[in-house]
């Protein structure tokens, strides 16, 4: 079944397609799930509302454009929305600690496996993960993060400058301990 046949018979509520639909993209969306969320769970979390929209909005779908770059940016809608119910609760992190770091030590980053840095970038406080994600792995400009999270530009580049300084201080720490 063509991408579009199968987009058709899930508007059509045909539950084999549905299933079909979920089987066929699942992974990709928990990939993007998983760069937007705290940790396995909240992304698991996020991938069941990603579904529930998709569904939902699949009528809209104008076939304009990826099928998966669509499902993608309710992906990250969906991870914005959680982001911001988040930060009601007002959870603060203390990383001043991230100190300034010399850059010139790029063979620390070759040493480091997709998982590992995948794992680092998990850990980052939500405003530093979001940013690095959006700038570094999907390609948007610091005017463009700032309209999606409702902040300044300078707040974005400030952000993804505090995640990179963090990250390098983490890679050193696990450098000397692997020393």
């Amino acid at each position: 079944m063509t991408e579009q046949e199968l987009i058709r018979a899930c508007v059509q509520k045909n539950k084999a397609a549905e299933k079909e639909l979920y089987l066929r993209y699942s992974s990709k969306v928990m990939a993007t799930c998983l760069r937007y969320a705290r940790n396995s769970a909240d992304a698991e979390d996020i991938m069941q509302d990603v579904f529930v929209r998709i569904y939902d909005a699949l009528p809209q779908f104008k076939y304009e454009g990826s099928f998966i770059g669509w499902m993608r940016r309710i992906v990250f809608t969906i991870a914005l929305r959680k982001y911001q119910r988040f930060l009601y609760k007002h959870e603060k992190y203390n990383i001043e600690a991230a100190a300034n770091i010399p850059t010139d030590n790029m063979s620390i980053f070759d040493q480091l496996s997709l998982e590992e840095l995948f794992h680092l970038i998990q850990k980052l406080p939500d405003g530093y993960r979001m940013v690095f994600n959006l700038y570094v792995i999907e390609g948007y400009t610091h005017e463009e993060i700032a309209k999606m999270l409702t902040i300044d530009a300078g707040t974005s580049r400030s952000q993804l400058y505090k995640a990179r300084q963090l990250l390098q201080s983490w890679i050193l720490a696990m450098q000397k301990i692997n020393l």
